[in-house]
């Protein structure tokens, strides 16, 4: 029987309640079951982040080293099959899906060297620029049909502003929010069309392996994909590994590598402050998370 991590146990009961305990429940039927239709055998002890388990697998067949990735099929987690498909088509440097399973929403996945994360690498500003190197071929590639849009996104935050907004304790906090819907009602009607990763952050890139021929590479995984415009990227590369010193050269440096007009991305990444604190609101968090509010205020130069 395959174990369940105690952690991943419980979040998926914080976040999810009853059905992320169900999720978690069915998890090692799922596994055994993955393990069996695939010709797999376990290769070492199993993964997991907030939302999914991934257990290294060997396929039996070819004797090729995988990850077997067992998640719930939400909105966010829909549609990563489909933007790992049309990312290696492109050649754009995202895990190769080997297959999957639309009913579960298993995944079988290629395997990376979970050992080098790019968040290992001592220098930070290189490691900036490999993830911007990372994004901007994710985001060369148009968006596929089906799914979720920026524009949706957008709309749904916009409209949970004026319930929200005055939620925050703190004035300070509500005037930054005030400011970034501002900022964000500038840009929405032109949400964009790439297809968008949402959560690339430094580690969810992995070296590549050199049994799969991608030794030297930095690979991208576990996107929440949409479509929508490459400017609501860039949060988590500020955000992840913080340095309020950093926030502005990492923002420049981004917006350079992928070639986006300044203006247009900082008002998406104060949209990215924006959805979080509504979020947190929402959870009835009184104040905003101390880094988003400095990265707010790092762009909108009052820091």
């Amino acid at each position: 029987m395959i174990g369940v991590p105690e952690e991943l146990a419980a979040t998926q009961s914080r976040f999810n309640g009853a059905a992320g305990r169900a999720f978690v429940a069915a998890l090692p039927d799922l596994a055994e079951r993955c393990l069996e239709r695939w010709g797999l055998r376990p290769d070492g002890p199993s993964l997991y982040g907030m939302c999914a388990l991934v257990l290294p697998v060997v396929r039996e067949a070819d004797g090729r080293p995988a990850a077997l990735k067992l998640q719930a099929v939400d909105e966010e987690t829909a549609g990563e099959p489909v933007a790992l498909r049309a990312w290696s088509a492109a050649g754009a440097g995202a895990v190769e899906l080997l297959d999957h399973d639309p009913e579960s929403g298993a995944l079988l996945l290629e395997r990376l060297d979970e050992r080098r994360p790019l968040s290992g690498e001592a220098d930070v500003r290189g490691a900036v620029t490999a993830l911007g190197a990372v994004l901007a071929r994710l985001v060369a590639v148009p968006a596929p049909e089906g799914l979720r849009t920026l524009g949706e996104l957008v709309e749904r935050m916009l409209a949970a502003v004026p319930e929200r907004l005055g939620l925050p304790a703190d004035a300070a906090d509500r005037r930054l929010l005030a400011d970034c819907a501002a900022a964000v009602r500038e840009v929405a009607g032109e949400p964009g069309d790439r297809l968008l990763h949402w959560d690339l952050h430094y580690d969810n890139i992995l070296a590549g392996r050199a049994d799969a021929g991608r030794a030297g590479e930095w690979i991208a995984l576990d996107p929440k994909p949409l479509a929508g415009d490459p400017g609501f990227e860039l949060f988590p590369a500020l955000d992840n590994l913080f340095d309020a010193d950093e926030v502005v050269w990492r923002f420049d440096a981004l917006t350079e590598a992928l070639g986006l007009e300044r203006e247009r991305a900082r008002a998406w990444t104060l949209g990215r402050v924006l959805q979080n604190g509504l979020w947190g609101a929402e959870e009835g968090k009184v104040r905003l998370a101390p880094d988003h509010a400095e990265i707010a205020r790092r762009l909108l130069g009052r820091a």
